[in-house]
C-alpha cells in the first residue's frame, strides 16, 4: 500500500549545526530563538547570515553523514527513516509533505528536508508553510491551523478516497503544532508517529482512533454552519443551539472556531448533498427543484449548497442588493442577453444558476450543468 507521510518541521536541524564551543557562535542559539517567529521580510540582515551559513553547515552533514548521524541530526527524518525501518528505498513511490511554519527559519528547515529526501529519489516531496503560522501570538497559530485544516481537506482528503496510507509523521516539530496534529491526525490519519528518544529509538506508532461525528447533533443547525464557513458573522441569537466548542466569536459576531472548521469538514458533505437548504436571502421555483434533485453525486451537490450560501452571505452584507455579486470573481452574476429581465451566476466553470432578483431576493429557476441548455432556457 502507498502512504502519503505528513512531517511536521521544526528548526533543530538548523540549531544542531551551532558550534557552541566557538565563542563567535556562542549567542546564536538565543539570536535564533529570539526570532522564532520572523518572516523573510522582518528577519534583520545579520540573522538571515546566520541562518544561511546553518543551511550550508546542515546540507552539508546531511550529504555526508551516515544514516545514525542523519537520524541524530533531524528529529523529522529520524522518523522518516524510522518508517522505512532505515531502508528509503522501499517508499520512493509515496508521498511526503512537509509542514512548516510560516517563518524563515520553519521554511528553510523544511527546503533542506525537501531536497535531501528528493536526493534520496522521493520525487514526489514539496513542503507547505500555512500563512501566518507561527507561535507569535494565539490569534497567529489559529488562522494558521485554519488554514492548515483547510489544506488538508483540500489536498489529503482525495489520497484517502483513492486508498493510500495516511501517516503525521510528528516527530519534529514545536511542541504546539505536535498537540494540534496529534488530534487533527486522528480525522485525517491512519497512523500517528512518534520516536523515543536515543540511540537506535524505536517508533511509537497510534493508529487512528474510530472517531466520527455524530452528523444527526448538527444537522438542524445545517444552514447556520454553512453560513458561518461562508464567511458570514451571525448573532449570538442566531446560532443558539451550536455546542460552544465549534464556535468563536469576532467583534460579536460568532464564527467557526479552529475545532469548528475541523468538525464541519467532517461532516459537510453529507449534510450539504441532501435536501436543498431553505436559506433566507433565496426562493426555489420547482423547476430548480427538479434540476437540483436530477444532480445524484455527492461532490455537486456540495458545491451547489455551499455556492448559494456564498450568495446568502453577500446578499444579507449588502441588505439584498445584488451588485455585490457582481463584485465576486467566483459568483460572476451577470444579466442574460437577449433573454428579458433574467439573470444567471456561476457555481463552476460549467455550471449556471438562472434567477431573478425581486425585493431583496434571489428567486432561482434552473440549475444546470450544460452551459447551453441553461442559457436557451433561463426561465
Amino acid at each position: 500500500m502507498y502512504r502519503v507521510i505528513i512531517s511536521t518541521i521544526g528548526t533543530s536541524l538548523l540549531t544542531n549545526q551551532i558550534k557552541r564551543d566557538n565563542s563567535e557562535e556562542k549567542d546564536w542559539y538565543s539570536h535564533l530563538r529570539d526570532t522564532a517567529n520572523l518572516n523573510e521580510k522582518e528577519t534583520p540582515k545579520n540573522i538571515k547570515d546566520i541562518i544561511s551559513t546553518l543551511q550550508q553547515r546542515a546540507d552539508t552533514q546531511l550529504s555526508n553523514a551516515k544514516i545514525p548521524q542523519i537520524r541524530r541530526a533531524s528529529a523529522e527524518l529520524n522518523g522518516i527513516y524510522g518508517i522505512y525501518q532505515e531502508n528509503l528505498s522501499q517508499g520512493r513511490e509515496d508521498y511526503h509533505f512537509l509542514i512548516a511554519t510560516d517563518t524563515i527559519q520553519g521554511i528553510t528547515t523544511a527546503k533542506i528536508v525537501e531536497a535531501f529526501l528528493r536526493k534520496q529519489g522521493f520525487i514526489n516531496t514539496s513542503f507547505y508553510a500555512p500563512s501566518g503560522l507561527s507561535t507569535a501570538s494565539t490569534e497567529a497559530f489559529s488562522v494558521g491551523i485554519d488554514d492548515l485544516i483547510f489544506w488538508l481537506q483540500k489536498n489529503i482528503k482525495p489520497f484517502k478516497e483513492s486508498k493510500y496510507k495516511i501517516c503525521f509523521n510528528l516527530v519534529g516539530s514545536f511542541k504546539s503544532l505536535q498537540g494540534y496534529l496529534n488530534t487533527i491526525g486522528m480525522f485525517y490519519a491512519d497512523e500517528i508517529i512518534y520516536i523515543f528518544e536515543g540511540e537506535k529509538s524505536d517508533l511509537i506508532t497510534i493508529p487512528r482512533l474510530p472517531i466520527s461525528v455524530d452528523n444527526s447533533l448538527m444537522k438542524p443547525y445545517t444552514m447556520q454552519l454553512a453560513l458561518l464557513d461562508a464567511g458570514a458573522g451571525l448573532s449570538p441569537q442566531e446560532t443558539v443551539g451550536i455546542p460552544e466548542t465549534i464556535l468563536g466569536e469576532v467583534d460579536g459576531k460568532m464564527t467557526l472556531s479552529t475545532w469548528g472548521k475541523l468538525i464541519w469538514e467532517q461532516c459537510k458533505d453529507d449534510l450539504l448533498s441532501g435536501d436543498l437548504i431553505s436559506f433566507f436571502r433565496l426562493e426555489y421555483q420547482d423547476t430548480f427543484r427538479a434540476d437540483y434533485n436530477r444532480v445524484r453525486e455527492k461532490n455537486k451537490r456540495v458545491k451547489l449548497q455551499e455556492t448559494l450560501a456564498t450568495v446568502t452571505r453577500l446578499l444579507n452584507e449588502s441588505n439584498g442588493d445584488p451588485a455585490i455579486l457582481r463584485q465576486h470573481g467566483g459568483i460572476q452574476y451577470s444579466k442574460y442577453t437577449n433573454k428579458g429581465n433574467i439573470d444567471h451566476f456561476r457555481v463552476t466553470q460549467s455550471v449556471r444558476v438562472s434567477c431573478v432578483c425581486k425585493e431583496g431576493k434571489l428567486i432561482l429557476h434552473h440549475y444546470d450543468e450544460q452551459h447551453d441548455d441553461i442559457n436557451n432556457n433561463p426561465y
